[in-house]
């Protein structure tokens, strides 16, 4: 069997996503036959069915979502690649870090001004994002670098730099009794009847099983905080983004999460090594303590 190709892959994500030839032939552009003699054509090279067909439509069997994951992560590598080959090129170009939207706002500011006064620094692009995301980011080549966070983030394949560890707050609306507290415990605020603890997503991008509302976006959790309908437990610096009807409150034996400067392995340039020192010259200086 010769070696898979990136064609071939794209035609496969696109069933397998769309789990309709029909559909999937549309989002590429091309006639539905081609595209499922392609797919027979794949499965026949693997030695494996990758689709279960019958006439209520299309779904992936177990190798089919092995492939599935494997594509993408190839496609993704390939896209990342050519961006970052194109952006080799460009001297001039200013350095790209995604950071969570809300998360050590006030270690960024710093970390920018530290970079700011190095000369020897490229400028720096700043991408805020949504929760999870930076991992996407830095490897699909869109970023060079990011602020992640330890141990919540995917850190699989970057290498990374520590910046701070900090404590964890629960984020409360103001009028619940909890708020009133000077400090809770991962028990106080597991099981509260009235306010269930919001769902981040997995690294998989699944959620956990409760009875909390599923969480998207920053945005979105704020307003359900300051509604009354959940809580969370955060690192102590993102409630940066702390709304006037929220309290931060001390979470005693919550985990210390670390934030770190995160880039893809065995990529290394003279701007991100600058970057890399400004930030090693912060881990010594840590955020100031939040007040409630």
């Amino acid at each position: 069997m010769g070696d898979l190709e990136t064609r071939e892959l794209r035609y496969f994500v696109a069933v397998a996503e769309e789990l309709h030839f029909g559909r999937a032939a549309q989002r590429l552009g091309i006639a539905q036959p081609p595209l499922s003699r392609a797919i027979r054509q794949l499965e026949r090279r693997l030695g494996v069915q990758l689709l279960d067909r019958d006439r209520r439509g299309v779904a992936l069997t177990g190798a089919g979502g092995v492939l599935l994951r494997e594509s993408r992560m190839s496609l993704d590598a390939v896209a990342a690649a050519a961006r970052r080959t194109r952006r080799a090129a460009d001297l001039q170009r200013p350095l790209v870090l995604v950071a969570k939207s809300g998360a050590s706002h006030e270690l960024l500011q710093r970390l920018l001004a530290s970079s700011a006064a190095d000369t020897d620094t490229a400028p720096v692009e700043v991408v805020l994002c949504e929760v999870g995301e930076q991992a996407r980011y830095l490897r699909s080549g869109r970023a060079d670098v990011a602020l992640m966070h330890r141990p919540v983030d995917d850190l699989a394949g970057f290498d990374t730099e520590d910046l701070c560890t900090e404590g964890q707050v629960a984020l409360l609306p103001s009028g619940h009794p909890l708020a009133a507290r000077p400090r809770l415990t991962l028990a106080d605020v597991g099981n509260v009847p009235d306010l269930p603890i919001a769902r981040w997503p997995r690294l998989d991008g699944s959620y956990p099983d409760g009875p909390g509302p599923e969480v998207h976006t920053q945005s979105q959790l704020a307003q359900l905080v300051a509604l009354g309908k959940t809580l969370l437990v955060i690192p102590a610096s993102s409630r940066a983004w702390q709304w006037p009807d929220h309290v931060a409150v001390p979470v005693v034996d919550a985990p210390d999460v670390t934030t770190v400067l995160a880039w893809p392995s065995g990529h290394h340039s003279s701007a991100l090594a600058a970057l890399a020192r400004a930030a090693a010259e912060l881990r010594n200086r840590p955020p100031a303590a939040p007040t409630r």
